[in-house]
């Protein structure tokens, strides 16, 4: 069953940037798409979808968030903030091919 979610960050593009760079190239097992967006009243939405939600719990745990938690570390020591909420969302259709940008 596939799972989706948006998620709102505290976080500027450059920062975003940073994070990228550090999970390399190699897409994440279980990954079908990744959007990161700008809000206009600041910081970053992401919208996923993932074939299952242990794929994407696998690569928070095990990829994303040590990659985050040491660039947040550089701002906030070991008081690190906690992570903003995912609104989990109902897939009914999935169309078009994906492309970086």
């Amino acid at each position: 069953m596939t799972y989706a979610f948006t998620q709102d960050v505290p976080i500027d593009a450059a920062f975003y940037q940073r994070i990228v760079e550090g999970l390399g190239d190699a897409p994440p097992k279980g990954l079908i798409t990744h959007i990161a967006l700008e809000r206009p009243e600041g910081g970053l939405r992401y919208i996923d979808l993932w074939e299952s939600k242990e794929d994407c719990d696998r690569f928070g745990e095990e990829r994303l968030h040590p990659v985050v938690h040491d660039l947040l570390s550089e701002i906030f020591g070991d008081q690190l903030p906690e992570e903003p909420a995912r609104l989990p969302l109902t897939v009914i259709h999935v169309w078009g091919s994906q492309q970086e940008v």
